[in-house]
């Protein structure tokens, strides 16, 4: 599984809820905050979208935000609305729903809802990304697709919309990341995530540190793969990741951890050395560490639906 592919699975924790509303006259909502990370698509139509902090953005059709933290904001047909005095409303909640019952009276056609992430497994990539992220599908082509078809499933359920919408919506969140990537490439060359996947050397690396977590890799090992000294490859996968490789690579072995806790029944000592701890006592002080649980605990936890946060550090 390559780097961009193992950020969706190992946040995503089952579908994405989500309801269509059409709006018109004066309308407008407030959300959050939500444990997990919010969208909404502007299928026709115009509207504004409100910040928490900041000026009110206008959004045409084909535009879609994404809030990857969950953070509190609004929804509105004015510039001028605050978000403290708009009224409250759940993501994705039917309750939402607001058909007129005239269809050339709707001023903005939404799909709002939210993607349920497991925040104990959230990929270093996600906490950076900004406060809420506002692509256009206008400049993204396979963004547009996405819109598209999700409004033509919308318009016209035919059998399969049920199974399709889902499927749809899980692609809609590897575009919007795609999407920032390719922009925040351009506004910030040679920073950050999106540099450190576009550069190949370090792309390989890190491939490698995901495809066999449980090998015995070391600084300088990694280096050596890409053809790179240790001190160099150190010092550049610090410079673009935020942190050493050997510290990402214990996220790494914990999250995959994590994953086959959940997915799986494989017994704990095998998925200790499956992730490259000798024994199961040294996995489990590393695990408690990072899930603040112990592995057991949390694979009964998982399994009925109530795993805790990890613990912030």
């Amino acid at each position: 599984m390559d780097v961009f592919s193992q950020v969706i699975a190992s946040t995503r924790a089952g579908r994405a809820k989500f309801n269509r509303t059409r709006r018109t006259g004066m309308w407008g909502n407030s959300y959050g905050p939500y444990p997990g990370a919010g969208f909404h698509v502007l299928l026709h139509g115009s509207c504004w979208f409100v910040p928490p902090h900041g000026e009110p953005v206008q959004l045409s059709a084909g535009d879609v935000v994404f809030l990857p933290h969950g953070a509190r904001h609004g929804m509105s047909d004015r510039a001028d609305r605050v978000v403290d005095d708009l009224p409250a409303a759940e993501l994705g909640s039917s309750a939402e729903t607001q058909d007129p019952a005239d269809p050339r009276d709707v001023h903005a056609d939404l799909l709002c809802g939210a993607y349920r992430l497991d925040r104990g497994d959230a990929h270093p990539l996600l906490r950076t990304l900004p406060g809420f992220l506002l692509l256009s599908s206008e400049r993204h082509g396979s963004l547009r697709s996405v819109v598209d078809l999700l409004s033509a499933e919308l318009a016209h359920p035919r059998p399969g919309t049920d199974a399709s919408l889902p499927a749809l919506l899980d692609l809609l969140l590897v575009d919007l990341l795609r999407g920032w990537f390719d922009e925040e490439s351009t506004r910030n060359p040679g920073r950050g995530w999106p540099a450190a996947l576009a550069d190949p050397l370090l792309a390989a690396a890190l491939n490698r540190m995901h495809a066999e977590p449980g090998y015995e890799w070391t600084v300088a090992g990694l280096g050596a793969t890409v053809n790179m000294s240790k001190t160099t490859f150190a010092r550049r996968f610090t410079a673009l990741i935020g942190q050493p490789p050997m510290t990402y690579l214990t996220w790494v072995r914990l999250s995959t951890a994590a994953r086959l806790l959940r997915e799986s029944d494989i017994p704990v000592s095998a998925i200790a050395h499956q992730v490259g701890y000798g024994s199961p006592f040294a996995f489990g002080t590393a695990f408690r560490r990072e899930f603040g649980t112990a592995p057991g605990l949390f694979r009964r936890r998982a399994r009925q639906g109530r795993v805790d946060s990890p613990q912030d550090h």
